[in-house]
């Protein structure tokens, strides 16, 4: 198949995994214990999304030149996803916080018998998180680059 020959896209996918096992590790290192279902969540640090889209847009600007237009339309992808995560998804993660600390006072207004689940908080991402998983996908497609440059 031509898909496991693509190192444009297996570059991607592995900065991708290399931020989700780095925040699996990150969170292990600040809560003491490991916490498996963060390794599928989003948001955190660093940022999985900034990472495979900036690992995406360098690995096509080596691959074909960072003058061509499908490195400008990588980067332009990359720039959108990494503003969304900043701006839209930040947001609704802080909606989703300030929902669940009203469900909390309900729940302590009306005792048992209200128990609304809790929205999910971490959604988008800090700038900083957006840096740090830019900056990691862009050393990951360096480093696949320069280990495997004909691949």
């Amino acid at each position: 198949m031509e898909l496991f020959a693509n190192h444009v896209f297996w570059t991607a996918v592995l900065a991708n995994l290399v931020a989700q096992t780095l925040k699996l590790l990150f969170y292990y290192r600040l809560e003491g214990r490991f916490q498996w279902e963060r390794f599928l969540e989003t948001g955190g640090m660093p940022s999985t999304h900034s990472a495979t889209v900036s690992a995406l847009a360098v690995s096509v600007g080596l691959n074909e030149g960072f003058d061509s237009a499908l490195f400008a339309v990588a980067a332009v992808f990359a720039l959108i996803v990494m503003y969304d995560a900043t701006g839209i998804r930040r947001a609704a993660g802080l909606h989703a916080q300030l929902l669940n600390q009203l469900v909390q006072e309900l729940q302590k207004l009306v005792e048992r018998g209200f128990a609304q689940e809790p929205l999910k908080e971490l959604l988008g991402h800090t700038y900083l998180e957006v840096f740090v998983g830019a900056l990691l996908g862009l050393l990951v497609a360096l480093g696949v680059h320069a280990l495997l440059p004909a691949w």
